[in-house]
């Protein structure tokens, strides 16, 4: 093994982190992370993000118990970019109420969208906004 630092938060104040299903290999979404919460994520086995729109940590389920349990963590070669592999309790990443973020396909030829995912649960009824 050898010894490196990790994701290089000095460069970058918010690195991309692609959340992946550890047991199917689904990606369930992107999101963000700084410093702090990739230290949270590290000390608490559960996935912590940076939501931008929020401006402030977002502990992955906190509102709607759909959590992500860290089962690795990579980074890329540049160290600007996460890989999370998790455990999916709850069923769904998404906030819309899919199990994945990336629900709709686009055909290239004809540039329609299709809805290629399942609804887990109600949005408007989790989140009650």
């Amino acid at each position: 093994m050898i010894e490196m630092h990790g994701p290089d938060f000095s460069r970058h104040e918010l690195i991309p982190v692609v959340a992946q299903d550890e047991a199917t290999g689904d990606v369930l979404m992107l999101a963000y992370m700084n410093a702090a919460a990739f230290e949270e994520t590290l000390k608490t086995g559960r996935v912590c993000y940076f939501s931008r729109s929020r401006n402030k940590l977002w502990r992955k389920g906190e509102e709607s118990g759909n959590v992500q349990e860290l089962k690795g963590i990579f980074y890329d070669c540049d160290a600007d970019t996460l890989l999370v592999k998790v455990n999916q309790i709850g069923g769904a990443a998404c906030h819309a109420g899919y199990r994945s973020c990336f629900f709709r396909q686009i055909d290239p030829q004809t540039r329609l969208v299709s809805v290629v995912g399942q609804q887990v649960f109600d949005p408007a009824a989790v989140y009650k906004k």
